[in-house]
């Protein structure tokens, strides 16, 4: 059991008896050692989301193993630049409830470059978990599932309804995760004061963009800083989701003095990739349920990538998103999207591992592998996934 606040003590899934997981921290060139044990009534297995692993580390559906067997042992080096990755289960068909139930975490790479920035750090930089939830009448976590998408009623924030912060005058920084299985969310600050947006899925960006509004699918990270200095005792300003209109988490003023910040250009020197001008590849994610029109088969390898060439992928749907397309074992740039919202956003510079196309969109991106591997590519609407919007590749 596990206290999600609203004083009761809910039944749910976690890892290390912890919903969320223990946030993890390595730095970039350490080697990570970790042991799975499956203490469910499923199979399971555990997803590095965001990690560049070969694939008896990336954990994914192939990898999953039965209750009281194990452990599954990980060990992998750190081949990537300062990020927030994350954690999540990943067995065919139960994805979405293992999930929804509480297995997911953060796991933060940090580097010397990002060091040299002096951003806010300890207290002062603060990971947030948001996500939806459902309960049962006894306040216990409930997946109630529909094919579009699981949709809950509260908002939880770090495993805690109604969450608060008590914040310094000063400059915070919040590693955000959308954790949701389904739902899109809106960020935005309650009285309108701005993000400044450093980051996201796969670190930081080349500069700071203020930004005030943020849409963030399931799988999605950003890396702001909001600035607190202004905060009297006492004061009040939420985080909240345009969308649903739930405060996420409630920022009261403690008076003391914080950290002020300010980031300054460059953040961070980001080489584009060139790659062909019309595209390698086009994915149609059709229905709920099929990538150009197959169901998910584990034992099917749908197509085959050259390792260390630069490739030109087509994201298409024709109805059913949102599609929070995400690619396994590589980072991507995203260099166009054409119709419905016709536009490309701050969040979507820099490299990403999960892009969001929505209904009437053609997304364009541009990705190269680094490690010959077996992995998936997938709607991370998790009902979506589950049901079989999933494709298995070859990097060879």
């Amino acid at each position: 059991t596990f206290d999600l606040g609203g004083g009761n003590m809910s039944s749910g899934l976690g890892y290390n008896g912890q919903i969320p997981g223990p946030t993890l921290q390595a730095r970039t060139g350490d080697q990570v050692t970790i042991e799975l044990y499956n203490g469910l009534t499923q199979p399971t297995i555990t997803h590095w989301h965001g990690m560049i692993v070969d694939d008896v580390n990336d954990g994914g559906p192939e990898l999953a193993f039965d209750p009281g067997k194990g452990p599954y042992r990980y060990d992998f080096p750190i081949v990537q630049r300062a990020a927030m990755n994350w954690y999540h289960p990943h067995p065919h068909m139960l994805t979405g409830e293992q999930v929804n139930l509480g297995l997911a975490g953060a796991f933060i790479i940090r580097d010397d470059e990002e060091d040299m920035l002096n951003l806010p750090s300890g207290n002062y930089e603060v990971p947030l978990v948001i996500r939806d939830a459902n309960f049962d009448k006894q306040g216990n976590l409930k997946y109630n599932p529909r094919s579009s998408g699981f949709v809950g009623k509260h908002a939880l924030v770090n495993g805690t309804l109604d969450a608060k912060l008590d914040v310094d005058s000063g400059s915070y920084r919040f590693r955000v995760l959308c954790g949701s299985n389904a739902r899109v969310f809106d960020l935005m600050m309650s009285d309108g004061r701005q993000f400044s947006l450093i980051g996201n899925d796969g670190g930081l960006l080349t500069s700071p963009v203020t930004v005030y509004q943020i849409t963030m699918s399931p799988g999605e990270r950003i890396d702001v800083l909001v600035d607190f200095s202004d905060l009297g005792p006492g004061d009040k300003v939420s985080l909240q989701d345009e969308r649903s209109e739930w405060d996420l988490v409630e920022f009261e003023g403690t008076g003391a003095a914080g950290y002020n910040y300010t980031a300054a250009s460059p953040l961070s020197s980001i080489t584009p990739l060139t790659g062909p001008s019309t595209p390698t590849r086009t994915f149609s994610f059709d229905g709920m349920n099929r990538i150009n029109g197959q169901e998910y088969d584990i034992n099917r390898i749908d197509f085959t990538v050259p390792v260390d060439t630069t490739e030109r992928w087509l994201f298409t749907t024709g109805g059913n998103a949102p599609h929070p397309v995400h690619v396994h074992g590589a980072y991507y740039q995203v260099v166009s999207r054409k119709g419905g919202r016709n536009a490309l956003y701050p969040w979507e510079m820099g490299w990403k591992d999960t892009v969001l196309l929505e209904d009437q969109e053609e997304v364009e991106i541009l990705i190269r592998f680094s490690i010959p591997s077996h992995y998936v590519m997938h709607c991370h609407k998790l009902e979506h996934e589950d049901m079989g919007m999933m494709a298995n590749f070859v990097v060879a």
